[in-house]
């Protein structure tokens, strides 16, 4: 039975770190240019120990994961707004180790995780334009929308309770304000809620497993060291999310908070390098992590043809 309950809290240890990734992301709603793609590449290690159940005779429970992913994103206007289309398809292996009843336990697991997707769309401040125009414009209150969804294509075993992959489907809607404060500085706001379909093949491969909606909040205040070049200062807080087996409710409500900072800059004409670090401020139950994560990427914006001269 002790065995189970800290295969449990590791499920939960794979679980948040996938969400979490996803939760300290500044300028996520930044002006582009219209009919880019970019190709995205990432990879974040987390290590850190675990906040369970005080009831339960685990101790030390610490965990190390691994996450790598590739990504491609393509900005177009929708009815002349700035939208955004993004799918990443990340891999992730992880160990964990606790003291059951003071007998050492670990576990490990590797393998592809769940598919990212997002659909973003500027609704306030932000046209789509091109790279020239968007030289040219003023810098704008950018009032923004979009759907996140974890698709269920990870690694899946029914006969084992700890998996890589969720076996279900997760929507997260969120709005965004993003304001600048003078010629260098930019606050960014996000509000959204997790929203989870249920797993009814759940370990033993026969049990229902539902999960209430998380709420999430965002905020980062980022400066501008070039147009291209910056810094921000991320946190976010996240509420919610208690799961429960076959009806039977599980201790593992959210109610945590976490703090960053993100850094990015060129490197040549059309590649950027992201690095960025992150760790509990405030952790009720679940994972205690510090987070640090290094990221590529690559843009291709199509350019307007030129006139062809005739004389």
């Amino acid at each position: 039975m002790m065995k189970k309950g800290f295969l449990v809290y590791f499920c939960l240890v794979l679980q948040a770190a996938s969400l979490l990734a996803q939760d300290l992301d500044p300028r996520a709603y930044a002006r582009v240019p219209k009919d880019a793609t970019t190709l995205i590449w990432g990879y974040s290690f987390s290590k850190g120990g675990v906040v369970t159940d005080p009831t339960l005779p685990l101790e030390d429970l610490e965990a190390t994961v691994h996450a790598t992913s590739i990504g491609v994103a393509h900005t177009f206007s929708l009815f002349g707004l700035t939208s955004q289309a993004l799918v990443a398809l990340p891999i992730s292996w992880a160990s964990a180790s606790a003291k059951v009843n003071g007998t050492p336990q670990t576990a490990y697991r590797s393998g592809l995780a769940d598919m990212r997707l997002r659909l973003s769309v500027l609704l306030i401040g932000a046209p789509a334009a091109t790279v020239a125009q968007l030289r040219a414009a003023p810098r704008k209150t950018v009032l923004g929308v979009s759907m996140n969804v974890v698709a269920p294509t990870g690694q899946v075993f029914e006969d084992k309770l700890i998996n890589i992959g969720a076996n279900r489907w997760s929507f997260r809607p969120e709005v965004a304000l993003s304001q600048p404060i003078g010629k260098r500085w930019l606050m960014d706001i996000y509000a959204g809620v997790w929203l989870f379909t249920d797993n009814t093949r759940f370990y033993p491969g026969n049990a229902l497993r539902e999960q209430d909606p998380m709420g999430t909040f965002q905020a980062h205040l980022s400066y501008n060291f070039t147009p291209i070049t910056w810094v921000a200062l991320d946190a976010t807080f996240y509420s919610g999310g208690q799961s429960s087996v076959n009806k039977d409710l599980n201790d593992d409500r959210q109610s945590n908070a976490r703090i960053g900072a993100t850094f990015v800059f060129p490197v040549g004409k059309q590649h950027f390098l992201r690095f960025a670090v992150s760790r509990g401020a405030v952790v009720r139950i679940g994972q205690n992590f510090t987070t640090a994560s290094v990221g590529w990427q690559r843009s291709w914006v199509k350019m307007p043809k030129k006139p062809v001269n005739t004389q």
